[in-house]
């Protein structure tokens, strides 16, 4: 056997994800043949431990049929960065966003939504190129809650603007059907509407998409995680054990789904009185703490029950923007200044491709306008 023997045999093993074999594409560095054994030296491009182990199973099955009875593949790969959703494939049908962030619950009500929107304003407040998505296909309340309940979207062609308000860029199956209609649609269905919301909105060139999930750990979140490399995973609960006990399996899906977890923010945390200002323990306060140390985490904010966030909810008027000075405004900015701190190191460490996010605008200066 020589050279140009194992060569040819190795035409027949392609590059995952490509059409080329690892010949075409120059990875074949080295061979050796000795007797009945054969030892290959394949250079990739690739960290992924999936893509690995493929070629060297495909290579090792191909120069078996050539009769060598000890076949050795070695792989050289460059050394794997802070693992995102789907760096593997590395599909990213919105590649004009630079990170993502996916807000997500392990049971609804516990105000993942309000989390959603204070966070983007917040972001946007700093000068950032924000958008919101309202992935909650079945419960979509982003548009009442950024004060855009009244207004549809404009069709450019094949695709949809989103709304603004804030400084924020806006998208929610609410704003696309008449209000109390429900949806009842199969997986699959979500699974599409996902895709489409990424790839066919005009979404400008956004430092941030702040993601609004459903609820769980279904076909929402994992056509997500398999459609853009993730940034960032922030996990909403507040601080009951039950509502606990859910957190963790959001928590464990971002670990499963290669999502670097940004931490938990414990909603309902006390609650502040509108007239004496003083903050008093109704759920629970702190019970956050143990989880995040399981998961490697962080607790980003503590929110307080205060009546100001539900009247900005039902007004369209997030309290991040309206009520700066209020104690739950300043615990949603500090949790927005931890959150982009981890996304611009989560950046950095993905490789120099990966460019970290820089204002917009001076400091100092609002992107905000209504």
């Amino acid at each position: 056997m020589t050279n140009e023997n194992v060569l040819e045999a190795l035409k027949n093993v392609t590059y995952p994800g490509f059409t080329k074999d690892i010949v075409s594409f120059g990875f074949v560095k080295n061979i050796e043949i000795t007797d009945n054994k054969v030892a290959v030296v394949v250079d990739i491009t690739s960290s992924a431990d999936e893509v690995k182990a493929q070629i060297t199973d495909d290579a090792t099955k191909e120069l078996k049929k050539l009769g060598f009875e000890n076949v050795e593949v070695h792989i050289m790969a460059p050394q794997a960065p802070k693992q995102m959703s789907n760096s593997v494939s590395g599909k990213n049908i919105a590649p004009h966003v630079k990170s993502f962030v996916m807000v997500s619950s392990g049971k609804g009500g516990v105000g993942k939504s309000t989390t959603s929107v204070n966070l983007a304003v917040a972001m946007a407040m700093q000068g950032k190129k924000v958008g919101l998505l309202d992935a909650d296909i079945y419960g979509p309340n982003i548009p009442r809650m950024m004060g855009v309940a009244d207004q549809k979207p404009e069709i450019q062609g094949n695709k949809v603007l989103p709304l603004k308000a804030y400084g924020v860029e806006i998208m929610s199956m609410g704003s696309l059907m008449e209000e109390g209609q429900s949806l009842i649609w199969r997986g699959a269905m979500i699974m599409k509407a996902i895709e489409q919301f990424l790839r066919d909105i005009l979404w400008s060139e956004l430092d941030v998409l702040v993601i609004d999930m459903p609820p769980g750990t279904g076909d929402a979140q994992l056509t997500l995680a398999q459609s853009v490399p993730v940034t960032a995973g922030i996990t909403v609960t507040t601080p009951q054990e039950v509502s606990l006990d859910d957190s963790r399996r959001s928590l464990d899906m971002f670990q499963k789904l290669h999502i670097p977890t940004a931490g938990i923010i414990e909603n309902m945390s006390g609650f502040i009185c509108p007239e004496c200002n003083t903050e008093s323990d109704i759920f629970g306060m702190g019970t956050t703490e143990p989880v995040a140390k399981e998961y490697d985490t962080t607790v980003l904010a503590r929110i307080p029950i205060e009546p100001a966030i539900r009247v900005g909810g039902d007004t369209g008027m997030p309290i991040v923007y309206h009520k700066p000075d209020s104690q739950t405004a300043k615990r949603y900015q500090e949790a927005s200044n931890k959150l982009l701190e981890f996304i611009n190191t989560t950046l950095e460490e993905g490789g120099a491709d990966n460019q970290s996010i820089q204002p917009t605008t001076p400091p100092g200066v609002s992107a905000c306008s209504m």
